[in-house]
């Protein structure tokens, strides 16, 4: 069973995961994967009786997690050929996989439907004509940008009017995307949308499935097309910190699903045997994992209200960019590297009766040659060492798929945590032969 906590491995597991594998390390847990994903499949098919997930592979694409969600019964979202890649290398066959992207590369779409894609999410009227010209017998859903705009940062804000995805329906884009669908004889079965990711509130998924139902209620009354599946995407937030309050994926599912319901009701697709899709990839895996990094240098510098103490770890803005590039914040604690009986305890104050060790407030930062802040104003004990751990919540989703070889540091490691407690590689750490090997010095320079 799925724990409500998020991921903490202990102390010990710390350790030894530090002395096996080295840092930096992302680490998932199989069976708190699992009953995620198993609780996101109970839920949603509570509330339905035709339901489908398709796992967001975007925000984990290690093939270990491709599996796990797989044989847990998610189709799998890809966005490019290299993700479908990653599947298919998985053991998913194609026709379980879903083809996404707003800019799909010909070759990208004749690799998909060559392995037998399973659908194709189509965004833009040339790859309609495209897809049409290849093979007009793919299951083919239209992406709709239904006008919401959702309560997210704005890099990560997708179901607005002002956006590159899909066909906007204010403007009468996706009736003429669905005009031209059905005048080439594709094998169109439904729509699709998605307006953004990490939401605390339902209310803009719920807008955005409304929106794509009301307008396939308008395409049977007005062109006689028939919709029999409807994706309203993902985006349901997890807890970062301790104000991130996300809704229960119950009351989420049953809540989506009224609102798709409540938009079918009375009118001529009423009764129609209704496929109702998600893709929820953050919240199926963002809680399963940790990252571990190792504590070098601590500096004090003088700052604006005094001093600030840096920590500085053996990773940062190439194994983690969000937290430069949305600010993103995370659960952090601190693992001292052996157990520490001489902890800096408070005689007073309001850790006094329960124990617990003095803390100051530090920036921990990475190794790049940026700011790279990772993480700015965390408490941690005051007696942190050179050589204890850093133990990151959260960093199941976005961390190992986003990660880079800025200033040519090789790409951590990943270790799945097996249900019987044993530890398993998923993915090696690079090495500098690997980080080099697609460079090639020309003749003669």
């Amino acid at each position: 069973m799925e724990s409500e906590a998020r991921l903490r491995l202990s102390p010990a597991q710390v350790r030894a995961l530090a002395a096996e594998f080295g840092t930096p390390l992302y680490v998932l847990d199989e069976a708190h994967l699992r009953g995620r994903l198993q609780r996101y499949q109970a839920a949603f098919s509570a509330v339905h009786p035709r339901t489908e997930l398709t796992y967001a592979s975007k925000a984990n694409s290690t093939l270990a997690v491709l599996r796990i969600a797989y044989q847990e019964g998610f189709q799998i979202d890809v966005a490019s050929g290299g993700e479908l890649a990653a599947a298919l290398a998985a053991g998913v066959p194609a026709s379980h996989c879903h083809l996404h992207g707003n800019n799909k590369q010909l070759a990208e779409l004749e690799y998909a439907i060559s392995a037998g894609i399973g659908m194709i999410v189509l965004d833009n009227e040339p790859e309609i004509a495209t897809v049409a010209r290849l093979n007009p017998s793919v299951p083919c859903v239209l992406r709709l940008a239904p006008g919401v705009d959702p309560v997210t940062h704005a890099k990560i804000s997708t179901g607005q009017a002002d956006t590159k995805f899909g066909f906007n329906i204010g403007d009468g884009s996706a009736e003429r995307a669905t005009k031209l669908a059905l005048s080439l004889g594709l094998n169109l079965i439904g729509f699709h949308c998605h307006v953004g990711s990490q939401l605390l509130d339902p209310e803009a998924q719920r807008a955005g499935g409304e929106g794509i139902t009301q307008f396939a209620v308008a395409m049977a009354e007005r062109h006689g097309f028939v919709a029999t599946y409807l994706n309203v995407g993902g985006g349901l937030g997890i807890r970062y910190t301790e104000e991130d309050v996300p809704m229960p994926v119950e009351d989420y599912c049953r809540l989506i699903v009224e609102a798709v319901t409540m938009a079918f009701h009375g009118t001529v697709l009423e009764g129609v045997e209704l496929t109702l899709a998600q893709e929820p990839g953050r919240s199926c895996v963002g809680e399963s994992g940790v990252t571990l990094y190792q504590v070098g240098v601590i500096k004090k510098v003088p700052a604006k209200d005094g001093q600030r103490t840096y920590v500085c770890v053996d990773g940062g803005l190439s194994d983690n960019p969000r937290p430069a590039l949305y600010g993103s914040q995370y659960p952090v604690e601190l693992v001292p590297a052996e157990d520490r009986s001489t902890w800096d305890y408070e005689v007073d104050g309001p850790g006094a009766a329960f124990g617990i060790p003095r803390e100051q407030i530090v920036t921990i930062s990475g190794k790049h040659c940026e700011t790279d802040r990772l993480f700015p104003d965390v408490a941690l004990p005051a007696d942190v060492q050179v050589g204890d751990f850093i133990q990151v919540g959260c960093t199941g989703a976005y961390n190992a798929s986003m990660a880079s070889n800025y200033n040519r540091y090789p790409r951590p490691a990943s270790v799945l945590v097996r249900t019987d407690g044993t530890f398993a590689l998923v993915q090696r750490r690079e090495t500098y032969e690997e980080v080099l090997m697609r460079e090639q010095l020309p003749e003669g320079l």
